[in-house]
Formats: structure tokens, C-alpha cells, sequence
């Protein structure tokens, strides 16, 4: 790994340096890959040997986090450029593929496919929307912000609005954005520990935070630009193998993309069969006759309580009578002892049973039809219409805020002062591109081929003879995948499974038959998108406090090493602090990821574009602005999540604003953001000479390879 610390001309700068530093990465890097690929298949060899499945997970996470520490430790630095943007001589590929990294996040490599395999037809609203905020990226930010070339994305709103205020702003978004994201990130390392190892959750959480630490902690950006490179070819390799593995397995033909229209026709026929099976509608029954008693309950609570206590008691005396087992006497002591305490209590617990229940009281273990564009009919009644409506307004919504939000994330914004050119800038985000592209175009042919094995092979498969990959994944955590006979005829239904989106790629391996080697790969592969993420995240965090509110803000004359050092120190709390967070299961990951493009999208992105492309927008328009969109989006949070009404007390009715669903807030924040810039900014004085100056630099890049350094640097 020499090759990534640039020597002789390499480090010299210049276009002659850049190609020899190009070239010794390319020989480093397929050095890497094919020792990769051999140590899998020396894995492979030796579980057929009969080396123990958890012996090949520790190893992957041993070998993985060992490996990019080792990245780590050999980028570390104390030197500013290096420490922040990678000295700005990343080259356009291996930029786009570092970016990839940091863009496949656990949503994309763990989330992306198990919401496509739940929602269908509506998760292909993060495939757009992501897609199409890098194209945003491209248009109107990257060219821009590496022109202007300093370290952060608060360094470009303090310089071109002036003052500390925007700047304060821009580190107070940049920080609540990248924690949201980085809690979900650690949540998704703590779930592929748990699974590797078999370690408690809340453990693996710490254990991977150790992986993420080294990576970032010594050598900034160059460490994990570094690191990104070599995680990202660790992580399409893991995800395209099990899917092609599966593609065969279904049709004999390797490209699962090129198969994922007959496959998904299939999925339909085997849906419309599950919807007509007498065994699947009587599970539904049982769990609507459960439903209904729960709200019959809430009819009369103090009652029904009573009831309760009653029935636990008479269980339990039954059972002493009997000389039961301990096992069984204990089991009705504890469940005695959790009855609800008083009648709040009573109402919560009947309430998430009623909603349970009716949740999974419909066809398809509730999910939509695969193919189903939208809920609800636009030619049905009145109700039927207004679902269909809030549907598509819903689908529409998280296409803008993902987009958006894309295009305002710090620290993929930041990826693009590590390049060494402007033209280069614009060339990354094209491989960008590419290389999130490789796992996007791949991703809603997996949903479909893993629903497919679920339909076709799982369902009607009797419970003693269930796959060993249930029991495990059961293990790690109930409320991931759990299955329950309810209608005691020995045979799964789909009705008594539920499953959660985030094992769906992480099973897929043990769903398709494949040796547990693969299952350890694909599981190091989320841990590298979880990781690589991580890594940007914190360093984005540390970054806007050690360098935009420590030196720009406090103590500017501080020294190089003194910047370093604080952001290496912080860096390490803030990154316990997501640890601790993530440990306590706050939200799905999914919901985590999407409140922060929503984040993003309000506080970032109405004042980088004005900013850019007009030149009257003010200082104290930027700042309103960048407060009430943020502002706006977070209430609306608050108000509607439910997490976030249970952390803040929230009890009051739950009022969705024209149907928008919380994951969507960032499309209230973002317009309000742009119309309260402009109007503050047509009343408040234009910005000054310097001010414009800068904007005329910003606005017009060389695109044959601006090396300029702007002001401040």
C-alpha cells in the first residue's frame, strides 16, 4: 500500500506527478482486489474442510477492519491539505469510486433492496431521487465548490455571505445531517457485527466503532479516501455475487438485470395465488380477530385490565396446581408481572397491539402488490382516491427531498475539494455516478428474485424443517425476522412471517443455498458501506467543529498541528456519542438516513445555489433562511414521527400536512428556505465588492484544469 503516499515526482504536483500517482494507485489497487478474491477462496476451501461458520465471520471482520486500519495508520498526517482534502490530488476515478463508498451507506447496501422487497413499486423513489441528486451535484455545486477550493461547505458560506452567522449556521446543519446519517451508519455496523460474530448488539455497535476510529482518526480524508477506494471494491463484489448466484439459480442466466421483468411477472402470478390460498386468509382472519379485540379492549380499558390480571392469575395458579414445568411457572410469572402498571399504560400497549395486528390482517403479510404504482384507486370511491392521491404526492415528495438532499449532503460535497482540477471535479461525479450506479441498476432485480425463492420455495414449508438461516437471523433480533405458526397447521404461511428490510441483502446468500463463506462476504461488504460512510460522516462533523467553529471562528492564529489534533479529539467523542445513540435502536435506518437528506436539503441547499447563481442574495437572507427551512422540516418531524414524538412528548394529534409522511419534511423546508432568502435579500443591502468578486470567481471554472487555490488558502 506504499503506492498511497505519493513519492518523487508524484508528490510534486503538476500533470506529470498526477499520471505517476495515478498509475501507482492502479497497481495497488489490483493487487488488492486479487488478493481479496483469494482470500475468499481460501475461506471457501477451508469451510469445506470444516472450519465453523463464526470462525469465517470473525475472520472477514478481523481481516476487513485490520486491513483498513492498516490504510489508516499508513495515511495518517498532521498537515492541513492532507489532513482535510487529501492534499487535492485524488484523480477523477478513484475520487468517483471513494464517493461511491461514501454514498453506499448501510440504506443503500442493507436498506436499498429490503425496502424494494416491502414497498415494491414505491421504494424506487430512493433509486430516482439519490440518482438524480448526483446529477444535481454535477450541474450545480461540484465545479463550483472546487472552484472556490477550501475544506468545508461552512468555509463557502462564510465567505460568501460574510460573518460568522452563516458560517454558525452552516456548522450547526452540517452537524445534525451527518449525526442523524452517522447513527444509522453505526446502528447497520452493530447489526453486521452482531451477525458475524455473534456478539450482542449493543457490543458489536462499539466493537465496529474500533474499525471506523482507525480509519478516520489518523490520516483525515486521505485515510479515508484511501480506505473508501479499497471498501468499495470489497462491496460491490460482495453484493453482485449472491444476486447473480440467485439469477442462475432461477433462470440459468447471470444477469439478474436483464431477467427482472419475467421475474417480476412470476412474483405477480405467485402474489395473486397467496392472495386466493384458504390457509393465507385464515392467518389474516386470526390476526384481524386479534386486532378487534384490542380495540375492543381500548373501549373499556379499566375493565379490560381487570380482565387481564384475572386470566394471568388463574394461568399461573393452574400451572402451580398442575406441577408445571419451572420453565412454564416462571414464563407466567413474567408475564403477570408486565401486565400495564395503570391505564396509560394499558392504552399504549392496546394500541400497538391493535396496530400490530391490523398491520399484518392483510393480504401478502401486508406489503403491496409488487407492481402496484400506488396505493388506493383512482377510480374507486372517495376514500379509495384520496389513498391513491397521497400516494403518489408521497412517492413525488421523497423523489425531491432524496434529490435535493443528495445535492446538499457536506460530506459528499466535500469529496470534490480532494480532486485535483475543476475538469476533474466534474469527471468524478460522472464515475461517481458509474459506480453507484453498478448496485442501483442491481438492486430492484435482488428484491424481486429474493421475493421470488420467499413465494415460491419458503412459503409452505413446514416449520421443523425451516432453514437454519431463520433461527440465526431470529437470534440477532426478533423484530428482523420472526415467524410464528399462528394457525397450528405446522406449515409456514406467509402471513406468520415478518421480516424486516434490513436482512433481506444480508440473507440473500443463506436464502439462495450458497456456502456460508459468501454470507461472511456479503455481510463484510455491508460492514465496508457502513464504515466507509462512517468515516466522511464523523470527519464532517470534526472537520466543522475543529476547523470552521474552532479556527475560523475562536482562535484563528492556532497552528496546523493544533487543528489536527482537536479534530482527531473530536472526532472521537462525537463518533462514542453516535455509538451510544445507535446502541439504544432510536429508528429504522432507513428513517434515519432520510430525515437527514431532509436535514440537508433544507439547511444547505436553497443557500449553496443562490449563493452560487445570484448575486444579491444576502447574509441575513441566508441565514433566516438556512434557520426557517431547517426549522420547519424539524417540526414537522417532531410532530408526525413517531420516535420523535415519543423523545420530545409530543401527544398531541397526529396532523400530516396535505398526507406528506415525516420521511418527507425536507419538501416544506426546502421552498420555504428559497422564498425567505430572496425576499430578506430584496430587503436588506446587496453583498460587497469582495462578495462579488468571489461569486464571478466561483461561477465561471476552467474546465481544462483550474489548480487555483481561492481565497484564504
Amino acid at each position: 500500500m506504499a503506492g498511497l503516499n505519493p513519492t518523487g515526482a508524484a508528490a510534486s504536483g503538476g500533470a506529470a506527478g498526477n499520471r505517476a500517482f495515478k498509475q501507482q494507485l492502479n497497481k495497488v489497487y489490483a493487487w488488492y482486489t486479487g488478493g481479496f478474491l483469494i482470500f475468499v477462496v481460501a475461506l471457501a476451501i477451508l469451510e469445506q474442510m470444516g472450519m465453523p461458520p463464526s470462525w469465517i465471520g470473525m475472520t472477514f471482520l478481523i481481516a476487513t477492519i485490520g486491513l483498513y486500519a492498516g490504510i489508516g495508520i499508513m495515511s495518517r498526517t498532521t498537515d492541513a491539505a492532507e489532513y482535510y482534502v487529501a492534499g487535492r490530488r485524488v484523480p477523477a476515478i478513484y475520487n468517483g469510486m471513494a464517493t461511491g463508498a461514501d454514498w453506499m451507506s448501510a440504506a443503500s447496501f442493507i436498506g436499498m433492496a429490503g425496502t424494494l422487497y416491502l414497498t415494491g413499486y414505491g421504494g424506487l423513489a430512493f433509486i430516482m431521487g439519490w440518482t438524480g441528486g448526483y446529477c444535481l451535484v454535477a450541474l450545480f455545486l461540484a465545479p463550483y465548490l472546487r472552484k472556490f477550493g477550501q475544506f468545508t461547505i461552512p468555509d463557502f458560506l462564510g465567505e460568501r455571505y460574510g460573518g460568522n452567522m452563516a458560517r454558525f449556521m452552516g456548522i450547526f446543519a452540517a452537524i445534525l445531517c451527518s449525526f442523524t446519517y452517522v447513527v444509522a451508519q453505526i446502528y447497520g455496523v452493530g447489526l453486521i457485527t452482531a451477525r458475524l460474530t455473534g456478539l450482542a448488539f449493543e457490543i458489536g455497535v462499539f466493537v465496529g466503532l474500533g474499525g471506523i476510529l482507525v480509519c478516520s482518526f489518523l490520516g483525515g480524508m486521505r485515510a479515508v479516501t484511501w480506505t473508501q477506494v479499497a471498501q468499495y471494491i470489497i462491496l460491490i463484489i460482495a453484493y453482485m455475487i449472491p444476486v447473480v448466484w440467485l439469477s442462475v439459480k432461477q433462470t440459468s442466466v447471470p444477469v439478474p438485470q436483464a431477467i427482472y421483468g419475467m421475474q417480476l411477472q412470476k412474483v405477480t402470478e405467485a402474489e395473486a395465488k397467496l392472495k386466493a390460498d384458504p390457509k393465507e386468509q385464515e392467518v389474516i382472519a386470526i390476526f384481524k380477530a386479534r386486532a378487534d379485540e384490542a380495540a375492543a379492549k381500548l373501549k373499556d380499558i379499566p375493565a379490560a385490565m381487570a380482565a387481564d390480571k384475572a386470566a394471568a392469575e388463574q394461568k399461573l395458579a393452574d400451572l402451580k396446581a398442575s406441577n408445571a414445568a419451572l420453565a412454564d411457572v416462571q414464563a407466567a410469572e413474567k408475564a403477570l408481572a408486565a401486565l400495564p402498571a395503570d391505564e396509560a399504560a394499558a392504552k399504549k400497549a392496546y394500541t400497538a397491539v391493535q396496530t400490530a395486528n391490523a398491520a399484518r390482517a392483510k393480504p401478502l403479510a401486508g406489503m403491496p402488490a409488487h407492481a402496484q404504482q400506488f396505493a388506493g384507486d383512482p377510480n374507486g370511491d372517495a376514500a379509495a382516491q384520496k389513498t391513491f392521491n397521497e400516494s403518489r404526492r408521497n412517492f413525488l415528495a421523497l423523489i425531491f427531498c432524496l434529490m435535493v438532499g443528495t445535492a446538499a449532503l457536506p460530506h459528499i460535497l466535500m469529496r470534490y475539494y480532494t480532486t485535483p482540477s475543476v475538469k476533474e471535479a466534474r469527471e468524478s461525479v460522472t464515475w461517481s455516478l458509474f459506480f453507484i450506479f453498478l448496485l442501483y441498476f442491481t438492486a430492484p432485480a435482488l428484491a424481486v428474485l429474493v421475493k421470488y425463492e420467499v413465494f415460491t420455495v419458503l412459503v409452505g414449508t413446514p416449520f421443523d424443517k425451516l432453514p437454519a438461516w431463520i433461527a440465526a437471523w431470529t437470534a440477532v433480533d426478533p423484530g428482523l425476522l420472526s415467524v410464528t405458526d399462528i394457525n397450528k397447521d405446522g406449515i409456514l404461511q406467509l402471513g406468520e412471517m415478518r421480516i424486516g428490510g434490513d436482512i433481506i441483502v444480508l440473507a440473500t446468500p443463506a436464502i439462495g443455498g450458497l456456502p456460508y463463506v459468501v454470507s461472511g462476504m456479503v455481510a463484510a461488504g455491508g460492514l465496508a458501506a457502513a464504515l466507509s460512510t462512517a468515516d466522511g460522516l464523523l470527519l464532517t462533523i470534526a472537520n466543522a467543529l475543529s476547523h470552521d467553529l474552532y479556527y475560523k471562528m475562536i482562535d484563528p492564529n492556532a497552528s496546523t498541528s493544533r487543528r489536527v489534533t482537536i479534530s482527531k479529539i473530536l472526532l472521537l467523542v462525537v463518533a462514542l456519542a453516535a455509538a451510544y445513540v445507535a446502541s439504544q435502536k432510536p429508528a429504522d435506518i432507513l428513517f434515519l438516513v432520510s430525515a437527514a437528506f431532509s436535514f440537508a436539503a433544507a439547511a444547505f441547499f436553497p443557500a449553496l445555489v443562490l449563493g452560487i447563481f445570484w448575486k444579491r442574495a444576502s447574509s441575513a437572507g441566508a441565514v433566516l433562511g438556512m434557520a426557517t427551512g431547517l426549522g420547519i422540516t424539524f417540526y414537522y418531524m417532531v410532530t408526525t414521527q413517531p420516535w420523535l414524538r415519543g423523545v420530545f412528548g409530543v401527544t398531541s394529534p397526529v396532523e400530516l400536512w396535505f398526507g406528506i409522511l415525516p420521511i418527507s419534511a425536507g419538501v416544506f423546508g426546502v421552498p420555504l428556505g428559497f422564498a425567505v432568502i430572496i425576499l430578506v435579500s430584496l430587503f436588506t443591502p446587496a453583498p460587497n465588492k469582495k462578495v462579488q468578486e468571489l461569486i464571478e470567481h466561483v461561477r465561471y471554472p476552467n474546465l481544462k484544469g483550474d489548480t487555483v487555490k481561492s481565497l484564504g488558502t
